[in-house]
């Protein structure tokens, strides 16, 4: 009886030992956010509903350039599936840092401000610059100059976006400047006169002019104020989550310019005129 007592207790003591080293163990090597996605077959990403670079179909399928490649490059990975969560552009990096999401899939341009903030992967693309303007263009609309030579105009950016700093950089007044939540925002501010414009990448510009009535897209342009405004979109990390970049980055870089890459991307307006000639390093480095 007395052996059968010692038994058990070093079978408890055993026991204890053993939830214990398994807990020190848990605290000692916390799952990374890549570990758990590959554990559980998806990831969350976070999208603008910004056509072509990230939206949602009225069936609710997510895609546009950043999803599509997104879900190529995590399947290469282990990661089959996605999760996508709606967000207004401006509230993306919150988000991110949040946790409401994992990865920014909104073909979000990569910039020094931005980088101070998240890690970026690799650019997928680089594009210039447009303007949506009414039928005919009656204001003669060309690109931010016209509306810093013309103080009576207004100029409709998307909160968040880069092209509130374009404007600001043209010598375009903060009175010019309409800030707009998405899209349809902008569209409907050009169609009822309440803006004399709307500015946003030339493939944005090129989507949202063929799907409204009584727009169009003013030529592309790629300089504001003597610079370079060819814009690099990518994928946007927590700075934690190294783990998840570099794998991301890997698969990323193999992928771009393969013919299954130009083949996803082009139905999107993308294709090899729209491959990035920028790093990271660079972009974040401002160059």
């Amino acid at each position: 009886m007395f052996k059968s007592l010692i038994s058990r207790r070093n079978a408890l003591r055993a026991a204890a030992l053993t939830v214990a080293a398994v807990s020190f163990s848990g605290y000692a090597h916390a799952e990374s956010t890549l570990e758990k996605a590959k554990a559980a077959g998806y990831i969350r990403i976070g999208f603008a509903n910004e056509a072509p670079f990230g939206f949602a179909t009225p069936d609710g399928k997510l895609t546009g350039e950043a999803p599509e490649v997104a879900k190529a490059v995590l399947k290469k990975m282990g990661i089959a599936e996605v999760d996508g969560v709606l967000t207004e552009f401006g509230s993306l990096i919150p988000g991110l840092k949040a946790g409401r999401f994992d990865i920014i899939a909104a073909g979000m341009f990569i910039n020094p401000k931005r980088c101070a903030e998240i890690t970026f992967s690799e650019p997928s693309y680089g594009i210039g610059q447009a303007m949506l303007v009414a039928k005919g263009n009656p204001k003669a609309v060309k690109d931010y100059s016209t509306f810093a030579s013309n103080k009576d105009l207004k100029l409709a950016v998307m909160a968040g976006a880069v092209e509130s700093g374009y404007a600001k950089d043209a010598g375009v007044s903060a009175e010019q400047v309409v800030s707009l939540p998405d899209q349809s925002s902008l569209v409907a501010a050009v169609q009822a006169g309440r803006a004399d414009a709307a500015a946003l990448t030339a493939l944005s510009i090129a989507d949202m002019a063929k799907k409204a009535e009584g727009v169009e897209s003013t030529e592309p342009f790629g300089e504001v104020a003597g610079k370079s405004v060819k814009g690099h979109g990518g994928f946007g990390f927590r700075k934690e989550d190294k783990d998840l970049v570099e794998a991301f980055n890997k698969e990323l870089v193999a992928f771009l310019g393969t013919p299954e890459h130009i083949a996803l991307v082009e139905p999107l307006g993308f294709g090899k005129g729209y491959l990035p000639n920028k790093t990271t390093d660079e972009l974040c480095a401002g160059e």
